[in-house]
């Protein structure tokens, strides 16, 4: 009997992953006016609706890790899918970047608040910020990213990014890597995962500032 269930185990057709890969290699990087790559259609079409069902169950403002709240079994294996060695190299190829030692950490938010998408870069210790969007419909004209040239005009942008389901925006950090977005209050489901450098002083920094950032909270000051 077991080996009757090995077998049938084994004939079972692996379960294809949920992003196309194929349609990000072929995806031209833009430089202007810093590394970036924007993927429209990256889930496939078959995963979407299951990923939007078993999106986490967030019902406040604010990031959550995977995990923290309950989610469904699209949304798990998403998750592995980006922790995946192969995500990981398909990234690092696109960028030309080494993250072999990079640390990827994952946040998951699903309400836009009125103090969020003012134009910033990211903490340094991020080499890759990349973003996935898990929302059926958008006709707002904020809450859609943009790639900023400056700090002070959202107007003056190259790409912008509708915050659609299945949708991908990945860029190259850096000290003018700037993005923000109009202000949008209200639902707006997405995943951030950055790839992180956490060796040296950068990687205390910011280990410092998770460990100050409840504290920061409770007092307003982010």
């Amino acid at each position: 009997m077991a080996q009757a269930i090995a077998r049938a185990t084994n004939s079972l057709s692996p379960v294809p992953p949920p992003f196309d890969y194929a349609r990000l290699a072929a995806t031209e990087r833009r430089d202007d006016p810093f590394p970036h790559v924007l993927v429209e259609n990256f889930v496939t079409v078959p995963d979407r609706a299951a990923l939007i069902s078993d999106f986490p169950a967030i019902t406040g403002p604010g990031n959550v890790e995977p995990g923290d709240v309950p989610q469904g079994p699209a949304f798990d294996r998403l998750i592995l899918e980006l922790e995946s060695d192969r995500f990981r190299a398909a990234i690092a190829d696109k960028f030309g970047i080494d993250l072999s030692n990079a640390v990827p950490t994952i946040g998951i938010r699903a309400f836009a608040e009125p103090t969020d998408g003012r134009i910033h870069c990211d903490h340094r210790s991020k080499l890759i910020t990349l973003l996935l969007y898990f929302n059926e419909e958008w006709t707002d004209e904020g809450g859609r990213l943009r790639i900023c040239r400056d700090q002070s005009d959202i107007e003056d942008f190259a790409t912008e990014v509708v915050p659609l389901s299945g949708t991908l925006i990945a860029f190259r950090n850096g000290p003018t890597a700037w993005h923000g977005h109009k202000q949008h209050v209200g639902q707006r489901r997405m995943l951030q995962l950055s790839f992180r450098d956490m060796s040296g002083i950068v990687g205390i920094e910011r280990r410092l500032s998770r460990l100050t950032k409840p504290i920061r909270r409770m007092l307003n000051l982010s």
